[in-house]
């Protein structure tokens, strides 16, 4: 999956194309004018003046209609464009690239393009903005009962920069790696308004207990990743990561090696077995809105959710929804044989649908034998109310696991009331104290 966001596509990560990487720096260009100009042509629906800017890889993953396919498919969810709010410019290795910062109706996103020396765009991405208000700290975090140190989680060329915050004393402490959601995440998971991680990390620490998070791969090497796209499965995005952050944690004095937990978010949560199994010193599993359904499915559910917030489905949206369940019936007949064509499905490669091919996370968590918390936000639309009842019938009997649902909740675990949209992930909130503190007291009690 690569979800996560106040977008259904984009919180599932699954807006993004991509080819190869430019060969050589830009020059002599303004980048500003020409990131305006690609947006605005997508905007007023010339889709074929924008391709006319891609390069020649780019011409073959992105032509005109597939260009189209992409734009309508996120207006369709997050509405139609209102303002670009600025244009940024960074360093892609020696390469350049411009983020136009755009403003729609009901989310902020994040259009990347990467140039080559002739002005052509090589590398195209939609991805979660940040909300011109994003939420302070917590009030539950106490400052004074914690310190946070830089840590490098991984080594290598996929080594990513991280933060532990560690309760104030000498320890051992026990000890969580946070895993994130899907599509690429910051250290704090920020999503709109909301850094759900960081609140975590800062309130979990204020009560004794060493928190360890960390950018995802995805986040901080996707210009190398997406260049690499049609390899790519959980096991880059996700679980690699997660085991060389647990084994960070066992080399720290002041972390107790043998009680180091592991929090999963969404995707990070539906691959708790997968990691498991990979690593028998984890001495127990948080699950935080997980999947139990195939991700294709639930981005399916989502898309249809999000349509069907203003009543009836337009034709547009019909036609949108349409194409996703062909594409999720493509996915459902992939062969091993299509692992390496260079074929996108909801974003993905062949490589990554097949990675999880009859993969059923309740089946395999039932047969772990480690303590598990599953948490489940009521007024969840992406982790429906369905999900949490998989779950609930895998585990119930087991008398070290914990099910708990939150009825005004949603995915990021945030209070509301009423029907859970999209627009609601741009408000600043935090994390609900009772879910801080309802974790607090299960690692208290567990693993000793």
């Amino acid at each position: 999956m690569k979800v996560q966001t106040a977008v259904v596509l984009l919180a599932a990560g699954l807006l993004q194309a991509c080819a190869g990487l430019p060969q050589e720096p830009v020059a002599g260009m303004d980048l500003e004018a020409e990131a305006r100009g690609f947006v605005e042509e997508m905007h007023v629906g010339e889709f074929e003046a924008a391709a006319r800017r891609f390069g020649p890889e780019m011409d073959e993953a992105m032509p005109p209609a597939r260009l189209q396919e992409s734009w309508s498919l996120l207006t369709g969810q997050v509405g139609a464009l209102e303002r670009v709010t600025a244009v940024r410019q960074e360093e892609v290795g020696q390469f350049r690239a411009a983020i136009v910062a755009s403003r729609f109706e009901r989310a902020t996103i994040d259009i990347k393009m990467v140039f080559d020396a002739r002005g052509h765009i090589t590398g195209l991405w939609f991805l979660p903005g940040l909300s011109e208000d994003v939420a302070g700290p917590p009030a539950y975090a106490e400052p004074d009962r914690f310190e946070e140190v830089e840590v490098t989680v991984g080594r290598g060329e996929w080594a990513a920069p991280g933060t532990l915050s560690l309760p104030v004393g000498e320890g051992p402490f026990p000890a969580v790696v946070l895993v994130h959601g899907s599509g690429p995440q910051d250290r704090d998971q920020t999503v709109g308004g909301v850094k759900p991680f960081r609140d975590l990390a800062w309130g979990l620490a204020s009560r004794g207990v060493a928190v360890l998070r960390y950018e995802k791969r995805t986040y901080a090497h996707r210009d190398r990743l997406f260049a690499l796209q049609t390899a790519i499965t959980v096991r880059e995005e996700t679980i690699d990561d997660a085991l060389a952050a647990a084994e960070l944690l066992r080399g720290h004095e002041r972390v107790d090696r043998d009680r180091i937990f592991l929090l999963g978010h969404s995707l990070g949560a539906m691959l708790a077995p997968r990691i498991a199994a990979e690593d028998e010193g984890i001495a127990g599993f948080i699950l935080m809105a997980a999947p139990a359904r195939p991700l294709e499915d639930a981005i399916l559910h989502q898309t249809a959710h999000v349509f069907g917030l203003d009543g009836e489905l337009s034709e547009t949206q019909q036609s949108h929804l349409r194409q996703i369940e062909q594409q999720v019936a493509r996915i459902k007949r992939l062969r091993p044989t299509d692992a390496d064509s260079g074929e996108v499905l909801l974003g993905a490669a062949p490589a990554y649908w097949l990675d999880l091919r009859g993969y059923d996370a309740p089946r395999r968590a039932a047969d772990m034998r480690r303590p598990l918390l599953v948490l489940h936000g009521g007024r969840d639309y992406q982790v429906t109310d369905e999900d949490f009842s998989r779950w609930h019938r895998a585990l119930h009997r087991r008398d070290n696991v914990t099910l708990r649902d939150y009825p005004d909740l949603n995915h990021l675990f945030i209070s509301g009331e009423g029907r859970s949209t999209p627009a609601e992930y741009q408000q600043p909130a935090n994390v609900s104290e009772v879910v801080v503190r309802d974790i607090a007291r299960w690692i208290r009690e567990t693993g000793r």
